[in-house]
């Protein structure tokens, strides 16, 4: 019998099989299963044209058997099966994919598609065996023939006997190494685990010999092994389904058979799309975050499929960061793989996907803030900040995708709410949409800084994420209302009597000011009376970009440039303590050092931020006390 041998190219791309191109060994089971599964289609499509052939699905299947004890693994279809001159075609020459020509050839619109476009996956069988054996009968044929290879030395075809029409490919499992257990390929646990992996959903029975155990006849404790013959995969999948059939019970068992996660989903997206790209899709938003989803470790994407074969466990490219959360799969007949199949060669379908994908999650999370406001809110509590993130990111590009999406804690409605709520409440002399920034609502309710605001009755928003300021510093305006921090410098309100007074102040006590101002060099920008203090004595405000909360959060971080805010020391002209700094000016200059760095330091507590020398701060405390 003659060995061919493969040309120098094919030589080449089967080293890069064996070695390169796919990522994971057990990816050639996915191959061979859905090469057998386009054998099937093959005949499919023939009955469509020809009468003489009767298609009836239930008679084709593709068949997994092991034999651990003389390292085999055989799979076996009831498709199209080949002749003499397609074995020498289709697997004499590395990357002739008869599926692709065949797909050419029909024009085949109907559906269904074949996977196979490479003709490169029959070869990822030489990962894990040493020979691959193919017996195939094309149909019409009453010749059956044996193709055999070794690897890159070349291969054999003779003729041989096989009853039915079809393929068997009967793979030689290697021998074990340091690296690798090629026998776990040969146990039932293995082979079920990667069938339902990747060809969950191929449309034909994927059926295997499972070990089962039973009572042993005749006793009451004895048990028994026993093999029975099952179909391991789903085949139809959930998202080819009539919506109409599908309860939420059903999409609900789906997201925990996927282990999407151990909470219910708030709410799933099942949609359909045909045009000029074709896919269907099931996404899910979860209820609670996934313990690692703010880690570096944690993975987004969603399973991509090609006419239902898994492409990629988790493809990043069909989500916005912004919307990562969202769990889920697309299955699409129209993408151009590459040739393992692993990703795609041309990202112009991915990203038509994607962008269908970011609107409809989008959409969906609007109609839930409308519709059902205690679910939205329960999505928000959990994944808020991921929304606040995505406005931060890319420079504010994602700003109009989000906005309307956030909400805040409210001074007013004491709850959260949106944007566009606050706008709708806002009085005519308002100009800013105002809000106070601190580690908690009930720290921030204490802030002697939005005294003045709600004795007008304005409305404020708490920002207790650390992501808060940041990202509505990027987002600037709403709806044409600029964002005004309760600690600014101008809180941007008409002068009234009072205010006009506290003008005078700054005038009449121009040299206790600049007094105060040197004691403080280099902590404070200014010292100045303050026009928003009612109640307190003192706090502090700030001028430019960077707020005091901001200084905060970036000082937390790792690598920090010591980045300050530029600090503005209030006083509150109105209360007892001022009357005894005037004093002090005049007096006792020790007494207004003293007085001016318990003011400054009273103004860092109320604020959070680290007192310089708390044992200078508490020594001074006696002092007045004495």
């Amino acid at each position: 019998m003659e060995r061919k041998e493969f040309k120098a190219e094919s030589k080449r791309l089967l080293d890069l099989m064996i070695n390169s191109i796919y990522t994971h060994r057990e990816i050639f089971l996915r191959e061979l299963i859905s090469n057998a599964s386009d054998a099937i289609d093959k005949i499919y499509y023939k009955a469509l044209t020809d009468n003489s052939l009767n298609f009836k699905k239930d008679d084709y299947y593709i068949r997994v058997e092991s034999d651990k004890n003389n390292k085999i693994l055989k799979i076996s279809d009831t498709g199209i099966g080949m002749t003499k001159e397609e074995l020498e075609n289709n697997l004499g020459v590395i990357a002739k994919s008869g599926s692709l020509s065949f797909k050419k050839e029909n024009e085949l619109k109907d559906g269904y598609d074949i996977i196979g476009q490479f003709g490169v996956g029959f070869y990822s069988a030489f990962m894990v065996a040493d020979t691959v054996t193919v017996i195939s009968k094309a149909l019409g044929s009453d010749e059956a023939y044996k193709w055999e290879s070794e690897g890159v030395e070349g291969y054999t075809i003779e003729a041989c006997e096989k009853d039915t029409v079809g393929t068997d490919i009967i793979l030689k499992i290697k021998a074990n190494t340091e690296d690798e257990n090629f026998d776990e390929y040969l146990e039932e646990y293995k082979l079920k685990s990667i069938i339902k992996k990747y060809s969950d959903f191929i449309r034909y029975p994927i059926k295997m010999d499972v070990t089962r155990s039973r009572l042993k006849e005749g006793t009451e404790n004895e048990y028994e092994d026993y093999t029975e013959e099952q179909t391991i995969n789903s085949m139809v999948p959930i998202w080819k389904k009539n919506k109409n059939e599908l309860t939420q019970e059903d999409y609900e068992k789906f997201y925990s058979e996927k282990h999407y996660g151990f909470d219910k989903p708030i709410k799933y997206i099942h949609t359909s799309v045909e045009g000029v790209i074709s896919y269907n899709a099931i996404l899910f938003i979860p209820e609670k975050t996934p313990y690692d989803f703010y880690t570096k470790e944690y993975e987004k994407g969603l399973e991509l499929y090609s006419n239902g074969v898994l492409i990629m466990n988790k493809c990043a490219d069909l989500l916005p960061d912004y919307f990562g959360f969202v769990k889920g799969i697309v299955d699409s007949e129209d993408l151009s793989l590459n040739i393992s199949r692993e990703i795609l060669q041309h990202d112009r379908q991915l990203k038509l996907i994607a962008k269908n994908i970011k609107t409809k999650i989008k959409s969906e999370l609007e109609s839930l803030l409308k519709n059902e406001r205690d679910k939205y809110e329960k999505f928000y509590q959990s994944f808020g900040r991921q929304l606040k993130y995505g406005i931060y990111s890319e420079f504010g590009s994602n700003k109009d995708v989000l906005q309307d999406l956030l909400m805040f804690y409210s001074s007013k409605e004491k709850k959260m709410v949106t944007l566009d709520e606050y706008i709708s409440r806002m009085t005519a002399e308002q100009k800013y949409i105002y809000y106070a920034a601190g580690e908690s609502i009930e720290r921030i309710e204490k802030l002697p800084q939005t005294e003045l605001l709600l004795d007008k009755g304005y409305e404020i928003l708490y920002f207790t994420d650390d992501v808060d300021e940041f990202a509505i510093r990027m987002l600037m305006t709403y709806k044409e209302k600029e964002f005004k921090s309760v600690s600014s410098g101008d809180l941007g309100i008409e002068q009234d009597e009072n205010e006009n007074n506290s003008s005078q102040d700054d005038k009449e006590n121009k040299e206790l000011f600049e007094s105060m101002k040197k004691l403080l060099a280099g902590k404070v920008k200014d010292v100045r009376v303050s026009k928003r203090l009612k109640n307190h004595p003192v706090c502090l405000s700030n001028e430019g970009e960077l707020s005091i909360e901001m200084e905060k959060i970036l000082k937390a971080m790792p690598n920090n440039e010591n980045i300050k805010a530029d600090k503005i020391l209030e006083i509150n002209a109105n209360h007892q303590v001022f009357k005894a700094l005037k004093e002090a000016f005049e007096k006792d200059k020790d007494k207004l050092n003293l007085y001016t760095d318990l003011l400054y330091n009273q103004a860092l507590l109320i604020e959070g931020l680290p007192i310089e020398d708390p044992v200078e701060f508490t020594n001074n405390m006696c002092k007045i006390m004495l």
